[in-house]
């Protein structure tokens, strides 16, 4: 399928139905319903990839080689379960996740053992109230800030609930440096905020 900007897309939200028909489809190779499932889950992906990637540019191209690898493996698809959007969300979820690995790993790899391990922050205080005030799209534009290294063991392990061993198979690092990326990761989000923080305080008292 060719590669579409993300000004192209819109959004279609399909019935369970729809989304069946559409399926069978694409395991025909149908250009028309592979057009409707990926303007209707567009949304969806990039809200994954988004986490992943470094710039806008980056979450696309995530998206389209993940959407390429769910139209050449859609003949093998099988709901898991009876709710019929949720089950391919799942399916098209674990795929761009695996899709936005191998981005991190084929760019980003090498930084994995340089310049993140000599990297030190001194986090201050943050206080819960603080925390209470900020939303979640800006602790997930926060995560964006994250050294790629940091970023990747970071929303693998916190938002996709991947184990270290697992993280450390997929990144191609010992545990040992997963547990401590998502331990530095932590410490440099918690500075961002705090940042965040400040710069909203001088704000609002201007």
């Amino acid at each position: 399928m060719e590669q579409r900007l993300h000004s192209e897309t819109t959004t279609e939200l399909l019935s369970a139905d729809e989304l069946t028909s559409h399926l069978r489809a694409c395991a025909l190779n149908n250009r028309e319903s592979q057009k409707k499932i990926y303007n209707s889950f567009y949304g969806y992906a990039m809200a994954i990839c988004d986490r992943y990637a470094n710039k806008q540019e980056d979450a696309v191209e995530i998206i389209n080689d993940g959407f390429l690898k769910i139209f050449r493996e859609i003949h093998h698809y099988q709901p898991a379960y009876n709710d019929v959007i949720s089950s391919f969300k799942g399916w098209l979820r674990k795929i761009m996740i695996y899709t936005a690995i191998d981005h991190f790993r084929k760019y980003h790899k090498h930084q994995m053992a340089t310049d993140l391990d000599s990297i030190s922050y001194q986090v201050p205080a943050y206080s819960i109230d603080a925390l209470d005030r900020i939303s979640h799209e800006e602790i997930i534009r926060s995560v964006q800030q994250l050294s790629p290294g940091y970023r990747a063991v970071f929303n693998l392990f916190v938002i996709d609930d991947l184990s270290h061993e697992e993280i450390a198979n997929h990144l191609g690092i010992s545990i040992g440096t997963s547990k401590s990326n998502l331990a530095k990761a932590r410490r440099q989000l918690q500075k961002i905020l705090f940042k965040q923080q400040q710069n909203e305080i001088k704000k609002n008292a201007v």
